[in-house]
């Protein structure tokens, strides 16, 4: 098969997979990351992983800080002859000027088994919920909300032990193969395009720091996935005599009584009763303190069985 015309929209490390898939097996010929931020204590601008790795291979690089309106971006667009172009986590939206340059549109890889958890976080909100399967949809890019075609799909199992990093590894090297296999059936005339079914749509808005809060009446289960799910950010929480208290390792175990409160404490653990049973806090971290064993945070903060902690 012949090398396509490429360009390549995306930001985070997620996309990395991708960038280094496209340079090897097609002519890569832009990669667009957002701009700079400030990052780090100094709060230096620092460039997103996707574009230190098109800076590292050498090649051509664009960070636009706006898309519409910008005619300097869409002339160097055009100018590339794109047969293709490709997002992932790009992290903006495109004007519908911009999606008609390259000769068969944009493909987007959107880590969800669309409809299914459209949005900014599918991957957070899809152990949130518990879910036991996921993938990664090619979806020909539209002007809605990941609400354009399927052309292709590759599912994958979501271990119990997954949380939102380990995903979100897995589902950016398969996002790579997805959209080789769906870059070769498209050369071949046989890349399928199947409208969505927008009732089925479920969606996974960017998460808020409300969202690690622990809610000790909710099932261990349940506070175990929300775990698994904002571990990146912003993490497990709850407030203790009005402190955040950040909850670095916990796990589920058999225990019963009223939710919140501290049923045992030993070398393992704080083992606290849940609405349906218990979750063993194996290590904290409170506001302005580094991370501890819970039993030495419990020692020192004068928590002690029955204490209730919401």
């Amino acid at each position: 098969m012949s090398r396509l015309r490429l360009a390549l929209f995306g930001s985070p490390t997620f996309a990395i997979p991708t960038l280094e898939a496209l340079r090897h097996h097609h002519d890569l010929r832009l990669v667009v990351t957002q701009p700079d931020k400030p990052a780090g204590r100094g709060m230096r601008l620092t460039p997103p992983p996707a574009a230190r790795a098109a800076s590292r291979l050498d090649l051509e690089l664009a960070q636009p800080k706006r898309l519409k309106g910008n005619s300097d971006f869409q002339q160097l667009l055009e100018q590339l002859e794109l047969d293709v172009a490709i997002t992932v986590a790009y992290g903006k939206i495109l004007p519908e000027k911009l999606l008609a340059v390259p000769r068969h549109g944009f493909l987007n890889a959107h880590a969800s088994l669309l409809p299914k958890y459209r949005g900014a976080a599918p991957i957070q909100w899809a152990l949130i919920n518990g879910e036991s399967e996921t993938g990664v949809t090619i979806m020909q890019t539209e002007a809605g909300l990941d609400s354009g075609p399927i052309r292709h799909v590759r599912k994958l199992a979501i271990s119990p032990l997954d949380n939102a990093i380990t995903l979100a590894e897995k589902l950016g090297r398969l996002s790579a193969q997805a959209l080789l296999e769906a870059l070769e059936r498209l050369q071949q005339g046989r890349l399928p395009s199947k409208p969505q079914d927008d009732a089925a749509a479920s969606y996974a808005p960017l998460l808020r720091k409300e969202d690690g809060h622990i809610d000790w009446k909710q099932s261990a289960e349940a506070i175990f996935n929300r775990f698994r799910g904002v571990i990146a950010w912003p993490g497990s929480w709850w407030l203790y005599k009005q402190r955040r208290l950040q909850v670095t390792s916990l796990r589920v175990m058999e225990a019963s009584g009223q939710p919140g409160k501290v049923q045992a404490i030993d070398e393992s653990g704080v083992l606290v009763a849940t609405g349906q049973g218990g979750i063993l806090l194996e290590e904290v971290q409170p506001a302005g303190k580094p991370r501890m064993p819970a039993r030495d945070w419990a020692n020192g903060y004068g928590v002690n069985l029955g204490v209730e902690l919401a």
